[in-house]
């Protein structure tokens, strides 16, 4: 897979955790962790694969980032439609993309520059290791501002990490078995010793 630094400035817009409704009113923010039983109910990108073995894939990363094994939370994600690919960096006729929304469940920590990086650099060495011949995946790393409001207000500034990924195919279910495979590694690096140790 390839991983980069995601620079794109429409996804690096400052965010509230927990996040407030924007345009669309059908978006609300679901405390996952509180309620772990609506993820498969509440994400509403993935009915789009749903019956897909990525849909189960990316509901079960989701319930063990929000459940308790894990020092993680997930507050976003999202799944695009399929397109043409307008990009050469995946060679494939057609693409998707999506996100996952990344912070330590301790909220304090994310309020800590450099946890939060090293968070980040530890995830980008983990998904490196992960397939590393598998050319139909991009994942892109973004650093995202935070107003973490259920801390004091002097202490609520902070960051999480967006995974953005964009996975090809030529055909739809190619499309599909590729992003099954880039959410299946994705998964197994955010569960390494080597990210988890950087919650301790």
């Amino acid at each position: 897979m390839h991983i980069y630094e995601n620079r794109d400035p429409t996804s690096l817009a400052s965010r509230s955790h927990p996040w407030t409704t924007g345009s669309n009113p059908t978006h609300r923010y679901v405390d996952f962790r509180a309620e772990p039983e609506l993820i498969r109910v509440a994400v509403e990108d993935l009915r789009a694969v749903e019956g897909q073995p990525a849909a189960d894939t990316f509901y079960r990363l989701l319930e063990w980032i929000n459940g308790g094994d894990s020092p993680f939370e997930s507050n976003d994600c999202a799944l695009t439609e399929v397109g043409a690919n307008p990009s050469a960096t995946l060679p494939t006729q057609l693409v998707c993309s999506g996100r996952l929304m990344i912070l330590f469940r301790d909220l304090a920590q994310n309020c800590s520059t450099a946890r939060v990086h090293a968070l980040t650099q530890a995830i980008a060495q983990a998904c490196a290791e992960q397939d590393p011949a598998f050319d139909r995946a991009a994942i892109g790393l973004s650093i995202v501002e935070v107003q973490f409001r259920a801390l004091p207000r002097s202490r609520q500034r902070g960051q999480q990490l967006m995974i953005g990924f964009w996975v090809g195919g030529d055909e739809l279910l190619e499309l599909w078995q590729n992003l099954d495979r880039t959410l299946r590694n994705l998964d197994t690096a955010l569960r390494s010793p080597l990210v988890r140790a950087c919650a301790d």
